[in-house]
């Protein structure tokens, strides 16, 4: 029997896992704050939701559909601005988790947002950083989603927006791991619409945690759709959205297929 879910719904699912109930979570528009809402509707009620422009522990009854939504202050106990989310709370080690997307990755984490090609003459320009500059350099510990493409999971970035574990040096002639620049933290995960990766302990590459497997996905899928050469050697299935994890996210967390597209 097929399965009776999406890669886009089990990519949500095995996102909002990563959360805890006893975290912070920043978190931005689509994607990453679907995943958070299910957390925090699921397993994960006592989560502190930290929305970048507008509310400090809310818990949305409808799906907000940008950072200065109303909705988002639904049952929310303060109403911050930018300034004492990214300052009070991040820069001074509030934030347990960011939740950042973002056009492409490297095997180190390093995430681009900004430019496709050269900086100075691109052949794309994004929106740019925003916030995800800051929330990768000082939340503790940040989780990545986004499409698994070999476009987007590539061995060098074009550009850093966010740090990884292996970054530009200060004089950007060099690389170097993260705390030589004096970071703390870094990428936890990245969560894609193949699997699961994490990061090696020792020398911080990405490896294949978890892949969907009950959706057809195997590692051969995620060796082809990856440019750089990641470890396979570790992978297993990802356990499937439970009944109550798939019902929360269709009825609750985002009816109206605003970022699900069912």
């Amino acid at each position: 029997m097929a399965p009776n879910y999406s890669r886009l719904e089990m990519m949500v699912v095995a996102a909002s896992r990563l959360l805890c109930a006893s975290e912070r979570v920043i978190v931005g528009t689509g994607i990453p704050l679907v995943a958070a809402i299910l957390a925090k509707k699921t397993h994960a009620r006592d989560m502190v939701m930290v929305m970048e422009a507008v509310a400090f522990d809310s818990d949305p009854e409808s799906l907000p559909f940008c950072v200065a939504d109303p909705r988002a202050v639904y049952r929310t106990t303060w109403t911050p601005t930018s300034a004492e989310v990214m300052g009070h709370f991040l820069q001074s080690g509030k934030i347990d988790v960011g939740f950042l997307g973002g056009a492409q990755v490297d095997r180190y984490g390093n995430l681009n947002s900004t430019c496709i090609g050269d900086y100075w003459q691109p052949r794309k320009r994004f929106e740019g950083s925003g916030g995800a500059s800051d929330i990768a350099s000082l939340a503790k510990r940040t989780i990545i989603i986004m499409n698994h493409e070999k476009r987007r999971f590539v061995d060098r970035v074009d550009y850093v927006t966010s740090p990884g574990w292996k970054c530009r040096a200060l004089d950007w002639k060099s690389d170097v791991m993260r705390a030589e620049v004096g970071l703390d933290g870094g990428p936890h995960a990245v969560v894609s619409t193949l699997g699961v990766m994490k990061f090696d302990e020792s020398s911080r590459e990405m490896y294949v945690e978890t892949y969907y497997d009950d959706l057809g996905v195997t590692v051969e899928d995620i060796r082809r759709m990856t440019e750089f050469d990641i470890d396979l050697s570790r992978a297993r299935p990802m356990k499937p959205p439970t009944a109550e994890e798939l019902t929360v996210l269709r009825e609750k967390v985002d009816p109206e297929g605003i970022y699900m597209r069912y």
